[in-house]
């Protein structure tokens, strides 16, 4: 059993680096709400900063924090508690600066997160005038990507704004820094004190593989792999969800709507990962049996079979992300709306899946999406270039900017490229699904019922 351990390190550690599932999920998330009763009937909301919030609502938010520590340790697998001194207490007399510190602590997310007043806007909307944008660097503590399509427009406390845009704008956020640097082998001042152990996966110099725990949730692997690498099951999306949700339903109940929508799209972002089957599933396409078998090679001296499958699912992941990303800004620049944007809008499977629950994300959006990894791999590497998705000797990341995959598949054989398309659209339509029954569970705790 030690002996698979080794490629499941080197897998995650791959894994761990391409920590994004779906890019921008913003630009999803606008279709996937725009038709939804409770969002396209909803009052616009008052802008309002997270102090004021807290100060409003101070003795409650130590209540419901107390509360989700004590539901991750009854519920959760694997979930190092949070050290005691780190608990939110109450305190009026604590400055605005202070209250905010405390309260990112006890959530134990990265203490230098902006929760900045911004929107990002609907991509099918007409472009922002530039004076209103805020720089990355205020909204996102990590390094601005080449070829970015973020754009952040500047909000300012009091201003109305719809609900619509709050959500699917904080959907995105978490990939702003939040989860960065929070294990105690990460380069951080605040790794020392927040309890968690060391990286279980990934590479705890890169600030993007110290995320990737908090947004993966390898729940559904074969037995064998749990008892060769417990180290897989060291995730926490399920603690994200929790804590962001109950604050979503807090804040509506207490007649703060702007970040009722706000701590929504917050959650909805963890839930929307795990929709993605990169994030759900250790080796997409590869068995249990066969990673054993390549790495017994590995460890025999023949490590290549284990090197061409750490690039491959790279590769893959990548070239998925790409593809959707594209997808629908192409859709939104031209005005003209694809499957996948009528996927992500309609409601028809909403109600096949059972009501929002605190384990909804690892017993449904998981589950499902683990279960849909061989079959996308498998169409996957039919569809796109070989060159791209079956030649470990490519790299996809760092060529990514150079790739226009759509003119790509516009080459490629029609049938092919169509049965990609569906099963891209099928990921989105569950993707919109899911989100919408998080919403619902929020919004029904939120109002008391």
């Amino acid at each position: 059993m030690k002996r698979i351990a080794s490629i499941l390190a080197a897998l995650l550690w791959l894994t761990a680096s391409n920590a994004l599932a779906w890019s921008n999920h913003s630009f999803a998330a606008y279709r996937a709400f725009e038709k939804m009763p409770e969002l396209a009937n909803a009052q616009p909301v008052l802008v309002e900063p997270l102090e004021a919030f807290l100060k409003d609502q101070e003795k409650a938010v130590q209540d419901l924090l107390a509360r989700q520590e004590s539901w991750a340790q009854s519920q959760l697998d694997f979930y190092p508690p949070r050290p005691a001194s780190l608990a939110f207490k109450a305190n009026p007399a604590q400055s605005d600066a202070a209250r905010r510190l405390a309260f990112l602590m006890a959530l134990r997310v990265a203490p230098n997160s902006k929760f900045a007043l911004y929107l990002q806007p609907d991509p099918w909307s007409a472009a922002p005038d530039p004076a209103t944008l805020l720089a990355h660097s205020a909204v996102d503590t990590l390094p601005e990507q080449a070829n970015s399509k973020l754009r952040f427009v500047a909000l300012k406390a009091g201003d109305s704004v719809a609900p619509l845009a709050v959500l699917a704008s904080a959907s995105d956020e978490p990939d702003y820094g939040l989860d960065i640097n929070l294990w105690s082998d990460s380069p951080s001042e605040w790794a020392k004190i927040y309890g968690f152990e060391a990286l279980p996966f990934g590479n705890p110099a890169l600030y993007f593989s110290t995320q990737a725990p908090f947004h993966m949730g390898f729940y559904h692997e074969d037995r064998v792999i749990y008892l060769a690498a417990p180290f897989v099951k060291k995730t926490l999306p399920l603690l994200r969800v929790h804590q962001y949700g109950t604050l979503a339903a807090l804040a509506f109940r207490s007649g703060h709507a702007y970040w009722g929508w706000r701590f929504s799209g917050l959650a909805l972002h963890y839930v929307q990962d795990l929709t993605q089957p990169y994030h759900a599933s250790l080796a997409p396409g590869n068995t249990s049996a066969k990673l054993i078998g390549i790495n017994l090679l590995a460890m025999a001296g023949f490590p290549r079979l284990k090197d061409e499958m750490i690039v491959l699912l790279s590769n893959r992941h990548l070239a998925l992300e790409k593809y959707q990303n594209q997808m629908l800004y192409n859709a939104a620049r031209a005005a003209t709306e694809s499957a996948i944007e009528i996927a992500l809008r309609s409601g028809d499977k909403d109600a096949s899946y059972p009501p929002w629950s605190d384990m909804y994300a690892r017993d449904v959006v998981s589950r499902q999406s683990h279960a849909l990894g061989s079959r996308l791999t498998e169409i996957l590497v039919d569809t796109l270039p070989a060159g791209y998705v079956s030649d470990p000797g490519f790299d996809f990341g760092v060529k990514e900017s150079g790739i226009d995959l759509v003119a790509e598949l516009e080459k490629q054989d029609s049938t092919k490229r169509a049965r990609f398309d569906t099963m891209v659209t099928e990921l989105l339509g569950n993707f919109g699904a899911h989100s919408r029954n998080l919403v619902r569970g929020v919004l029904k705790s939120g109002s008391g019922k």
